[in-house]
């Protein structure tokens, strides 16, 4: 008997836990029922390294070249970013295009649509630095608001 209330303790704690994991993944009521944490979720697509700046490379400094991207990356290599692009054209977030008709063939990648959709995340990521963070990323460490810096308002999600 005692082992069985340990068991039913245990369970009880094991629920409650799923429970409250439930309500951090998916805080409203209407019981949609998720595989994954959409926020997780979004950190695996984006969180190898260099693809947020490869994104950003590519849509805030109309960078599509291999040797564009790979000076710009601080510390990145030719394997490493050669790798990184193949993922991100495999998980739809770029498209290679080849100039095969060009003498060296010219190769070039591109944003797709859900490459692009990343635009205001990255744009809340630079004002959340820009505010909270200014002495790591102004020589003056004083805080800046995205517009004064960017001279835009920060992207809205387009679908």
């Amino acid at each position: 008997m005692e082992t069985t209330t340990r068991t039913d303790s245990t369970d009880a704690t094991a629920t409650a836990n799923n429970s409250t994991i439930s309500q951090i993944i998916n805080p409203s009521e209407n019981n949609i029922k998720m595989k994954s944490c959409p926020v997780d979720n979004t950190f695996k697509i984006i969180g190898r390294k260099f693809t947020v700046l490869i994104i950003r490379n590519m849509v805030n400094g109309k960078q599509n070249r291999f040797n564009q991207l790979l000076k710009s990356l601080e510390g990145a290599n030719p394997k490493t970013l050669s790798v990184r692009l193949k993922e991100m054209e495999k998980i739809g977030l770029i498209k290679r295009k080849v100039y095969s008709h060009e003498m060296p063939i010219r190769i070039e990648y591109y944003p797709t649509e859900k490459g692009l959709a990343l635009q205001p995340i990255l744009d809340m990521m630079a004002a959340y630095s820009m505010r909270y963070c200014s002495k790591d990323v102004f020589k003056d460490a004083k805080p800046r608001e995205f517009k004064e810096v960017y001279g835009r308002d920060i992207a809205k999600f387009h679908n």
